[in-house]
């Protein structure tokens, strides 16, 4: 039997790219913001998986950068959504809304699922 645990992990795996997409879509958000938000929903178990996610993310023109003085010590790195990463999160946001109910389907157990 597989762990519920390992179940969490590949999924979250899965989706965690395009869950800091939209989390910094609402707007500019320093790196610890997006982690805190991350871990209230449980899609975060450690801030060392964010910060490799976000220079890929940027590396790849999905997010932007800037640099702010901050009050509270040194200055902080803030994350914007390109037009590009705008873009991507549309397009996953379309496909997981299709995906995610084809897997609600087949799980439920009206519809000959197994529950």
């Amino acid at each position: 039997m597989v762990p519920n645990e390992s179940v969490s992990t590949n999924l979250r795996k899965g989706v965690l790219e395009y869950c800091v997409l939209a989390t910094i879509g609402g707007g500019e958000m320093y790196g610890l913001d997006i982690a805190n938000g991350l871990q209230q929903r449980g899609l975060l178990t450690s801030e060392g998986t964010l910060y490799p996610l976000l220079a890929r993310l940027r590396r790849n023109g999905l997010v932007e950068t800037s640099w702010r003085e901050s009050s509270q010590g040194a200055p902080r790195r803030y994350y914007t959504l390109t037009e590009t990463g705008r873009e991507s999160l549309a397009v996953f946001a379309s496909v997981w809304e299709t995906f995610s109910a084809s897997v609600s389907d087949i799980l439920s157990p009206s519809t000959g699922g197994t529950p």
